[in-house]
């Protein structure tokens, strides 16, 4: 049963009515029996009815009702960012995914403050004014590079102010990255497997045709249909990886990793091709362990890359760093080094290093087998990293690469 706070003064009221009722009789001299029942039946029947409860109209909840837990839930799983703003754009509720997306958006501002984007924001007054759901093109550019579109869409707002906008997020980024890899691939990849192809049909013809019965000519075609083959095996290889580490761009790894037991796992494994190449490979650590928040397999390919790279085009004595740095902008950072004595690089080729298929000299990178990715590689393996890679060098002085990640500490996590 529901208490009904009116029911005590309904009864107090018929009480004080009834005693009323009953000191008058005594003062006229006339209360009998008949008059105490009848003031006692008027003390229960007020009550009763004074008491009765009765049936509220439902009140319009105000603004600052704690939110709908249903409600609540239900945001809370979607995984795409959701945003719900009233009639004056600012924000009602913002599920979790949509915070993280946008650390600027807080409840209660407006929406404006965290979506700077006129088309947005023309969209969202276009809903509210009563028009159809809008559909927009949103990018953000920091920390990575995001595609997003935006469906904006009308709701009645659940603290009854009235009409406002719903604004769902969905995320485009690897949409428009496999399109991007399939124009890159068309327009790059098809070519440069195009001459490996060419030169095994020609060698396998030559060796079905007039070198048939040609023992040395069948050694010297077979060793270079064994080059060629394996170099559209690098080249596929590459691309397969750079498709993946493309695709998870935007989502930073969360296992830890010693920068430095890799580094000098590669360095080992480098060895042998630099002494075949008349170079060396050596490890210059400055203490440790050096613990990044990172992706093993990536950054050993990262540092793979980078020592391939002084070996095949740099040479001589090839010196691997390890320290730590602490920076103003950036906080404490791991950087590592890689060195060369080799013929160093132009200035107007540097800023181009970094992307695909883009080679210095072409004849030179394909004959000691380079796909042209191996600096996209590390780029946007760098990238998910949150990481940096600069490159120095001067003709004559020699090539060094810098990678610098974000130092890991026990309770700090990213620092």
């Amino acid at each position: 049963m529901i208490d009904d706070p009116r029911r005590p003064a309904a009864w107090s009221g018929a009480a004080i009515t009834g005693g009323a009722f009953i000191t008058f009789l005594l003062w006229e001299g006339s209360l009998g029996v008949a008059g105490a029942f009848a003031g006692l039946g008027a003390i229960v029947l007020g009550g009763l009815i004074a008491g009765r409860r009765r049936t509220l109209p439902p009140t319009r909840p105000v603004a600052g009702t704690p939110r709908h837990a249903v409600a609540e839930a239900l945001l809370a799983h979607i995984p795409d960012p959701v945003i719900l703003v009233d009639r004056r754009t600012r924000v009602l509720e913002a599920n979790p995914a949509a915070r993280a997306l946008l650390p600027t958006l807080h409840l209660s501002h407006p929406l404006a403050f965290a979506l700077r984007d006129p088309e947005i924001t023309d969209a969202v007054e276009a809903v509210l004014n009563g028009g159809p759901t809008q559909r927009v093109a949103y990018e953000i550019r920091v920390p990575l590079e995001r595609s997003f579109e935006i469906q904006v869409g009308g709701l009645q707002v659940p603290d009854g102010s009235g009409a406002g906008a719903v604004l769902f997020l969905r995320d485009l980024t690897s949409a428009h990255r496999l399109e991007a890899m399939r124009v890159d691939f068309i327009a790059n990849a098809s070519h440069e497997l195009r001459t490996p192809l060419s030169s095994l049909l020609g060698f396998i013809e030559t060796l079905q045709g007039p070198a048939r019965d040609d023992v040395a000519a069948h050694e010297k075609f077979l060793e270079i249909m064994r080059v060629q083959a394996q170099r559209m095996r690098r080249l596929i290889d590459d691309l397969l990886s750079l498709s993946r580490i493309e695709l998870r761009e935007h989502v930073a790894p969360t296992t830890v990793v010693d920068l430095g037991a890799l580094a000098r796992q590669m360095v080992e494994a480098q060895a042998p091709l630099a002494a075949a190449r008349d170079a060396s490979v050596t490890l210059i650590e400055d203490g440790g362990p050096f613990r990044v928040q990172g992706d093993a397999d990536e950054l050993t390919r990262v540092i793979e890359n980078l020592i391939a790279n002084a070996v095949k085009y740099g040479g001589g004595e090839i010196r691997v760093g390890l320290t730590r740095e602490e920076e103003s902008r950036h906080g404490p950072q791991i950087v590592l080094t890689v060195c060369d004595e080799g013929p160093g690089i132009a200035p107007e080729h540097i800023p181009r290093l970094t992307e695909r298929f883009y080679r210095v000299d072409v004849a030179s990178s394909r004959a000691r087998g380079g796909t042209g990715l191996g600096l996209a590689i590390v780029k946007h393996s760098l990238r998910r990293h949150r990481g940096r890679l600069t490159i120095e060098s001067e003709v004559g002085q020699g090539t060094t690469a810098r990678v610098s990640l974000p130092e890991y500490r026990a309770g700090l996590g990213r620092t």
